[in-house]
């Protein structure tokens, strides 16, 4: 303790542990510190430029979603649907109806046309009262016709591939459901045609809505042998195919 005072010091503190090898990045060679540090930019440039092109997706209409409109759906529609929203809840304000009507060659040699025949009025049928309804009567010419307008133009030109198998999937759900009417004969061409009309204001609201509805006429087109899914004969005979295949969807 006297020599301690008289040096008027600390004590040395005593030599720890020799320090092991550096973690991380820090522990690599140069070279590869290198290569780490480029790869970590490109995940976190993908990972900004993701999460941009998903916000433009979902986000209200603005400048840079309308100019790059069609870049940010080739890059969210890669190969499968995704509709959620961001700025939920989101409650429809339109009711859109699907209508088709036919060019029939009748049995006599003569060829007419049906009146409009309203699709998504039979599904709702189906709906009203049922506890337990069929994804079919749901969601089956809902989410095709969104599918279909979607990947369409004002004119009714289709964009690209997805336009085209839109297009082919909507003509077969049409046909499907021509099946279970009596036509009078094979459908020579089908024309589909949508009605828009906005929701009324609820009695208590004094807004005034126009419910006026809206249509919108697609072209008609040419039945082929691509247009008829299994179980359609395309006889006019009203065979109950749509039945069938609502069955087969239910299983």
């Amino acid at each position: 303790m006297d020599s301690y005072d008289d040096k008027g010091g600390n004590p040395a503190p005593e030599p720890g542990p020799p320090a092991g090898p550096s973690r991380g990045i820090a522990g690599l060679s140069f070279p590869y510190q290198v290569v780490a540090a480029v790869a970590l930019a490109v995940v976190a440039l993908l990972a900004v430029g993701h999460v941009a092109m998903v916000f433009l997706h979902v986000a209200p209409d603005n400048t840079v979603s309308k100019k790059y409109g069609e870049e940010v759906g080739d890059w969210v529609f890669p190969e499968f649907e995704q509709n959620w929203k961001l700025f939920a809840p989101n409650p429809l304000q339109q009711n859109i109806a699907v209508e088709v009507r036919a060019e029939v060659d009748r049995t006599d040699g003569s060829r007419g046309t049906t009146d409009w025949i309203n699709l998504t009025e039979e599904d709702a049928r189906a709906i009203r009262g049922n506890l337990l309804p069929s994804h079919v009567d749901q969601n089956e010419l809902r989410r095709g016709w969104d599918f279909y307008v979607d990947s369409h133009d004002e004119k009714a030109r289709p964009n690209g591939l997805r336009g085209q198998l839109s297009e082919r999937y909507i003509r077969r759900i049409a046909m499907l459901r021509l099946e279970a009417h009596d036509l009078g004969g094979p459908v020579e061409r089908i024309q589909l045609r949508s009605v828009t009309r906005a929701v009324a204001a609820p009695p208590w609201s004094e807004e005034k809505i126009n419910t006026k509805p809206g249509y919108r006429v697609f072209p008609w087109w040419t039945v082929t042998s691509d247009d008829l899914a299994e179980g359609v004969r395309n006889e006019g005979a009203g065979n109950g195919a749509r039945d069938d295949a609502r069955t087969e969807a239910r299983r």
